[in-house]
C-alpha cells in the first residue's frame, strides 16, 4: 500500500503526560568519559514484556547538551506513554573545550573524527540494548534511531554510514535499526543509502538552516577556503534518495526555517509515532511531505 501526501499548513498545540519509570545504566567507558543512558519504561510494562525502542541522541554542537535536559526527558517519557522504551543517551562531546569549536575554524579532519566518535557511541548504546534486551524488555527488531542537530548527525552517520566510519564492522554486525527520526540533521554522504540499509525515516528541517544544511551544502555555511569546509547531505537530499529507493518517509519542511527545527516538535509527535506504527509495524509504504511557511 503506498500513500503520497503533500500538505501546506500551520498549526500548534501542546501535549501533557505523566512521569514514566526511569533507570540509568552505564553503557560504555571511554577514557575519562563514562557514557550513560536513561531508560524510561511504560508504567504498565510487565516483567517479560518486549517493547519497541526510541534511542535518542541529544544535540549541542558536540560541545554541550545533555541526555537529562527537560526536552529530552519529556520526549523519553512520551515515548514510554506510547508503549516504547524511551532511551536518552550521553556520548563523547569531542569538541567541548576546543578553541576551534565545531564551526568554520574546526578542521575538516577533526569534524570527521567527531562524527566518527559519535557514530561509534550511538552503535555502542544500541549494542548495549541488544546485549541486555531481556533485562530492559527491549524488542531489538524495532529500534528507532533518533537525534537532534549534532545528535542527528551522529545518529545518521551511525545508521547509514557504518561502513565509512567503523573500523571493525564485526563488532556491530548484529545491530540493526527499524527507523530513523532526525531533527535538523545531516550525514557525510547520502550515496551510502541503499536498498539494503534504507529505513522508514522522519525528518524535520528548515530550508534556511545556517548550521546544518537543509540539502547538500557546506556545514555551517563555511566558505571553501576555511579549514572547516565540508559538504554534508541534509534532510532534503536524504529524502530524495529515499524517493529513488521507494522507501517510506515523513518530511516536515519549514520554508524559511532555521536551526530552530532541531527542537523536539512535541505538537507533531502523535503523527510521527503514527508514521512509525504504519511503516514499521504494518509495513505500509507512506511518503509524506508537510510544508510550512515560516511567518
Amino acid at each position: 500500500m503506498k500513500k503520497i501526501t503533500l500538505v501546506l499548513f500551520l498549526c500548534s498545540f501542546s501535549l501533557s503526560f505523566s512521569q514514566a519509570n526511569v533507570t540509568t545504566y552505564t553503557y560504555a567507558i571511554k577514557g575519562l568519559d563514562t557514557l550513560k543512558m536513561d531508560v524510561y519504561t511504560p508504567k504498565k510494562m510487565k516483567k517479560n514484556d518486549s517493547v519497541p525502542v526510541l534511542l535518542w541522541m541529544h544535540g549541542g554542537g558536540f560541545v554541550g547538551g545533555s541526555r537529562s535536559y527537560p526536552s529530552e526527558v519529556k520526549l523519553a517519557e512520551l515515548a514510554a506513554e506510547k508503549g516504547y522504551l524511551g532511551i536518552s543517551i550521553s556520548y563523547r562531546l569531542t569538541r567541548k573545550g576546543q578553541v576551534t569549536g565545531f564551526g568554520c575554524d574546526c578542521p575538516r579532519a577533526d569534524k570527521l573524527v567527531t562524527f566518527k566518535n559519535a557514530a561509534i557511541d550511538f552503535l555502542d548504546a544500541a549494542k548495549f540494548i541488544y546485549e541486555n534486551k531481556d533485562v530492559l524488555g527491549a524488542d531489538t527488531t524495532k529500534i528507532i534511531a533518533g537525534g537532534s542537530s549534532a545528535g542527528a548527525e551522529g545518529m545518521l552517520n551511525a545508521v547509514y554510514m557504518r561502513e565509512y566510519f567503523i573500523d571493525n564492522l564485526k563488532n556491530y554486525e548484529n545491530i540493526k535499526f527499524a527507523g530513523v527520526f532526525s531533527l535538523a540533521g545531516a550525514m557525510v554522504n547520502a550515496d551510502y543509502l541503499s536498498k539494503d540499509n534504507a529505513l522508514p525515516s522522519v525528518f524535520f528541517h528548515g530550508t534556511a538552516d545556517n548550521l546544518v544544511p537543509f540539502a547538500s551544502a557546506a556545514h555551517h555555511l563555511c566558505k571553501p577556503e576555511k579549514k572547516g569546509y565540508i559538504i554534508l547531505d541534509g534532510s532534503s537530499t536524504i529524502v530524495d534518495r529515499l524517493v529513488e529507493l521507494e522507501m517510506p518517509y515523513y518530511f516536515y519542511k519549514v520554508i524559511g526555517g532555521k536551526h530552530e527545527l532541531s527542537s523536539i516538535p512535541f505538537d507533531q509527535l502523535d503523527e510521527v509515532f503514527d508514521f512509525f506504527n504504519k511503516t514499521i509495524f504494518k509495513r505500509e509504504i507512506i511518503q509524506t511531505v508537510r510544508i510550512i511557511k515560516k511567518t
